[in-house]
């Protein structure tokens, strides 16, 4: 069985981009799927003299093991004065410090919302830009604008927004599928897991 994770890249109790990211995972089929959740992994900020005094943290080490076993990802921005969350982008300094295709190559289904009209479109492009250094196979990009109104219930109440992503998780159900898993121990679980 495949392996997905998902990452809401805020580390809001509220988030709005983990009921996103948990909306497009329920739409996945025959997948193993790990929510993660970046408060677990609670790190300094990234700084090379910190580095060159105590090393690489033992909470980085823990996040590139687990995403290490994935085989796709769905991951959610928030859009934080037009960049990443600072908890995301500080992840992603000390994770690319271990090994800079921190994506492994692995499809990728890249979103992001806001509560205004842009959708954290900005966010979205800046990733969408860079994430392929970082070993990203980007599937798809999708956008949910004015989250508080689109977004009710656990579900995008848009027929236009909820037509868009079912196609790009389906794009993306796809590229998992056609993607050759190296052999490994298949885990089953009965339901989600949260790391």
């Amino acid at each position: 069985m495949k392996r997905i994770i998902t990452i809401a890249g805020s580390n809001s109790q509220n988030s709005i981009n983990k009921m996103l990211v948990e909306y497009a995972s329920n739409l996945l089929e025959d997948l193993e799927i790990i929510y993660l959740d970046l408060n677990d992994y609670v790190l300094p900020i990234f700084g090379v003299d910190y580095e060159a005094e105590n090393g690489i943290p033992t909470n980085v080490k823990r996040l590139k093991e687990v995403l290490k076993s994935a085989d796709g990802f769905i991951v959610s921005l928030a859009e934080h004065n037009g960049s990443y969350a600072a908890v995301f982008k500080n992840a992603i300094d000390w994770l690319s410090r271990i090994e800079m295709k921190i994506w492994s190559e692995k499809p990728m289904l890249l979103m992001a919302t806001s509560p205004g009209g842009r959708g954290g479109t900005t966010v979205l492009q800046s990733a969408s830009a860079y994430f392929p250094f970082l070993g990203a196979h980007i599937t798809d990009t999708f956008s949910l604008p004015s989250f508080y109104h689109n977004f009710k219930n656990g579900a995008i109440n848009d027929e236009g927004f909820k037509k868009d992503i079912h196609a790009k998780v389906n794009r993306f159900q796809t590229a998992l599928n056609e993607q050759v898993i190296p052999e490994k121990v298949a885990h089953r679980t009965t339901g989600p897991v949260k790391v």
